[in-house]
């Protein structure tokens, strides 16, 4: 269980998601190889051995040699795309690839950390240029992702500018709690793979989510808790529009519904003592 709302005279915090297989049921980057082969990006062969790649991470995850691998090929295939490109074929495809991947589970726990007055921030090895806009779609309030260098052509050069991976996630989110005034024992964060140990021992409430074999027996070690995630949902189906409002938005949606109760009992009261009459 979460604790309540955040006392606002204490130090910010959040809640730091890491996005595959904790938020999403399948890896962000090779969800899109469909895409980007229809976009002309990559050809069949492309598409195949990426499809393979999350066969490998769905059934058991990815270690670090096998995480080292897929960022050298993923950066060797990228090298030359155009960028703009690459957000056009995300955005046109965003709602169809992630929506129906997105665990329930994890869309609830977004939802309550925001109403507890905590940040969100999703915190992932998958390059920005896939990560934003399924931060945006999730209603983070912030992204951590792994950027790549973009040339004087607007094309990625195929070199990694920043890794968002292991150790590099947790100085980020050290970063991000100096320049944001969080603080991190009160912090919470989720994971499910043991290369993302580092960022779980930042904080003061961390979770491991659908854990592989090494974060579970870390997690058992250290007694963090030990959460499953299996019910991949549309949003839409959750709720009408799933969208995160602004905080002064929420006390507003707060004080209209405390003033329909009151008009509701004053109503019914009225109603009671007519009846009487």
């Amino acid at each position: 269980m979460l604790r309540g709302v955040e006392n606002h005279s204490l130090p910010r915090t959040a809640a730091f998601f890491d996005l595959d297989k904790t938020v999403i049921a399948k890896s962000s980057t090779l969800t899109f190889s469909k895409s980007f082969y229809q976009g002309g990006l990559i050809n069949r062969r492309a598409v195949l051995r990426t499809a393979y790649a999350q066969f490998v991470f769905l059934a058991g995850g990815a270690d670090h040699e096998q995480m080292e691998r897929m960022r050298s090929y993923l950066s060797a295939l990228c090298r030359g795309w155009n960028v703009q490109h690459v957000k056009e074929i995300v955005a046109e495809t965003l709602h169809d690839l992630i929506d129906p991947i997105i665990y329930d589970e994890a869309a609830s726990l977004i939802e309550e950390h925001h109403t507890a007055g905590r940040d969100v921030v999703i915190v992932s090895t998958s390059g920005a240029e896939v990560v934003e806009p399924i931060g945006e779609l999730l209603g983070a309030d912030r992204v951590v992702a792994t950027r790549m260098v973009v040339g004087d052509d607007g094309c990625f050069t195929g070199e990694v500018e920043y890794y968002a991976y292991g150790p590099t996630k947790a100085e980020a989110i050290r970063e991000l709690a100096a320049s944001e005034g969080y603080d991190l024992s009160r912090c919470y964060a989720y994971s499910d793979s043991a290369t993302d140990v580092p960022m779980l021992e930042a904080v003061g409430h961390p979770h491991a989510v659908n854990p592989d074999r090494a974060l579970r027996r870390e997690a058992l070690a250290r007694g963090w808790p030990i959460l499953d995630f299996h019910r991949p949902v549309r949003l839409k189906q959750r709720i009408p529009s799933f969208s995160v409002p602004p905080r002064p938005a929420l006390v507003a949606v707060a004080a209209i519904g405390a003033a329909a109760a009151t008009a509701g009992l004053v109503w019914y009261a009225n109603r009671r003592r007519a009846a009487v009459a």
